[in-house]
């Protein structure tokens, strides 16, 4: 318990529970914590017989006293199924829901964001706190509670299935490292995500003092807080990426006299100010000069 950051007793908690070992064992360490916790359990529908793990949660739940809330879902067809999984499954969590990540899984993020070109805050990967209150355990500790405690965890064969990357990492990338190492790299890597949690928190704070509208003030700045203050300024939802970023820093400089961004916006600059507007739209062919059917060419 003192390695887990859990809220204080009596604090209501949502607890994300898909029935695996990590997810009971952060239900059974959140009623241990004294939390008010409630079991969310989301059936995705993707393999046969994913509505028995609710089976699972509730048995758990029932010795414990607390109630389950079963969400089932449905998960529209397309690409990157993963990631299509995911934000179904925060979407029918109620916000701010703990989750059960172990320092495995965060060390499995650091490396997975690395793969995808992160900065430091993907690198930074998850925060410690009531989000992911066991960040600080082992997955063999949450195992082995699970076993101490006479729980049977649903297995899940997609966390063996190469075709996710993740998996990949987990199964083949950290154990050469490992042996690369010759040491546990787990402890390495969580150690890096939590110093540079620390850096992008102070380059967060010392970005929030400048004005991301004013181009000078922009320009003249480190990169680093002029970068950060931008991404903070063009965020939609998503971050922008950085091959946006400097677009907007070289309308900043004098450089450019517009930069397209995201979401049919740009950025152009006018009187040393930035500003975010909507992008122009661009000629179809039919309007381009010279197409016979312009309405820049002569009737007739």
């Amino acid at each position: 318990m003192g390695r887990c950051s859990f809220p204080g007793a009596g604090t209501p908690l949502a607890c994300a529970v898909s029935g695996g070992a990590d997810s009971l064992a952060l239900l059974v360490l959140a009623v241990a914590a004294g939390c008010d916790a409630v079991a969310h359990h989301v059936d995705h529908g993707l393999r046969e017989g994913s509505d028995q793990d609710a089976s699972v949660v509730n048995e758990v739940a029932a010795g414990l006293g607390i109630e389950v809330v079963v969400h089932r879902v449905t998960i529209a067809a397309g690409p990157n199924l993963e990631a299509r999984a995911r934000a179904v499954r925060i979407g029918a969590l109620p916000p701010g829901a703990a989750t059960g990540h172990t320092a495995d899984d965060q060390a499995e993020t650091v490396l997975l964001n690395l793969l995808r070109g992160a900065a430091t805050d993907g690198l930074a990967a998850m925060r410690p706190g009531p989000r992911h209150p066991i960040l600080g355990l082992r997955r063999a500790e949450t195992h082995g509670l699970c076993s101490q405690l006479g729980l049977r965890p649903v297995e899940d064969p997609t966390n063996s299935d190469p075709a996710y990357l993740r998996n990949r990492i987990r199964h083949e990338l950290l154990p050469m490292l490992c042996e690369l190492a010759d040491r546990d790299v787990v402890p390495i890597l969580a150690r890096q995500a939590r110093l540079l949690a620390d850096d992008a928190a102070l380059l967060r704070e010392l970005a929030a003092a400048l004005d991301p509208t004013d181009a000078k003030a922009i320009t003249n700045a480190p990169a680093p807080l002029g970068r950060r203050a931008l991404r903070e300024w063009l965020r939609c939802g998503h971050p922008p990426d950085l091959a946006t970023v400097d677009r907007v820093l070289s309308v900043a400089a004098g450089e450019a006299l517009a930069a397209d961004i995201d979401s049919g916006r740009s950025v152009r600059r006018s009187r040393g100010r930035l500003r975010l507007e909507p992008a122009p739209e661009r000629p179809t062919e039919a309007q381009e000069p010279g197409h016979p059917s312009s309405s820049l060419d002569p009737p007739g």
